[in-house]
């Protein structure tokens, strides 16, 4: 089969004809027909992720086939145990250290596998696993996310932003989102949005502050120096659910703010299965679409992981495996 390679760290990926998986008996062979990128493959490519071990196929999302003619999309963290609390020790993310969907076929656990939405096409569908659990549940499980409540979701433009954006609106909420860039903000709030802010602005969260009043909660994946501002913003009880730090880490944090103002800081990692599966039960309900920058064939790889790097991107992007 033919399948995207990464061979060394910083180096470009290659494709390449690798072996065909072979199924064990509690796993199911799957012939894909997309995938996706998330910005764990990008890091990988960079040598900033613990565990690389060369030479792998990346890639964590998929949709696709089973030799049983049934269509599927994968759920992307397996092992994750028992508890609904946290992972367990075991678990593990599809597409390092063990092969992933960058490629023709995959073998996966059965119990990874769920039906694609009717309403989603192949690349939609592909678009949706590893997003759409990592949204729902730094919303509704971490969160706690209540229809009456307004959230602030960061760095809209992202996977993960824009299906919380999805997802947030559809439960009810009042969304705002930030983004360094106009056009990104003008787009959320065509998706349901009420309000956008650039955090490029000095004193944002003040002006967030005089048109909305302290917002319940927070949704963020960048951490970095602006998360000093997210503690300005939050009311007084509320909570930060902290998913992702793809701008750094936070230099300087004034607990003194976080106490006295008692508030919640929570960290997120993908989900459980029962997340995704009650992720999957708001998507068919309302009919979410993933949103979709833009689809590449499988060979152009490369280009997609350098977009994902310069982050022009809104929404995801995805690999066109198959056109069958």
């Amino acid at each position: 089969m033919k399948a995207l390679v990464l061979n060394e760290v910083k180096k470009p990926l290659v494709l390449q004809e690798m072996p065909s998986p072979k199924a064990s008996k509690n796993q199911v062979l799957v012939k894909l027909m997309a995938a996706a990128l998330n910005r764990r493959d990008y890091w990988i490519t960079q040598g900033s992720y613990p565990g690389i071990q060369c030479p792998v196929i990346l890639g964590s999302d998929g949709a696709g086939i089973t030799e049983q003619g049934t269509e599927v999309i994968i759920n992307p963290g397996y092992n994750w145990g028992r508890q609904q609390e946290t992972q367990s020790g075991d678990f593990k993310i599809l597409g390092m250290p063990d092969n992933g969907t960058f490629a023709e076929e995959i073998a996966v656990p059965k119990e990874q596998l769920f039906a694609r939405p009717e309403h989603l096409d192949w690349a939609h569908a592909a678009a949706l696993p590893l997003a759409g659990l990592t949204a729902y549940r730094a919303l509704f499980v971490q969160g706690k996310l209540q229809s009456s409540q307004t959230v602030v979701i960061t760095g809209i433009g992202g996977g993960v932003a824009c299906i919380a954006l999805q997802l947030a609106v559809a439960a009810g909420a009042t969304v705002i989102v930030t983004s360094s860039s106009q056009a990104k903000i003008d787009k959320a709030m065509a998706m349901g949005a009420t309000a956008g802010f650039l955090y490029t602005t000095e004193g944002y969260a003040s002006q967030v502050n005089e048109q909305f009043g302290p917002v319940h909660l927070i949704i963020d994946g960048a951490g970095g120096d602006g998360y000093g501002e997210l503690v300005d913003t939050v009311c007084p009880g509320g909570t930060i659910v902290s998913y992702g730090i793809t701008t750094g880490p936070t230099a300087k944090l004034e607990l003194r703010k976080v106490y006295w103002k008692q508030l919640h800081l929570v960290g997120s990692t993908m989900g459980s299965p029962d997340n995704f599966a009650a992720m999957l039960e708001i998507v068919n309900k309302h009919k979410i679409e993933p949103v979709i920058d833009e689809v590449f064939a499988l060979s152009d790889g490369n280009k997609a992981l350098e977009k994902m790097n310069v982050s022009s991107q809104f929404g995801k992007l995805v690999l066109r495996v198959s056109d069958k």
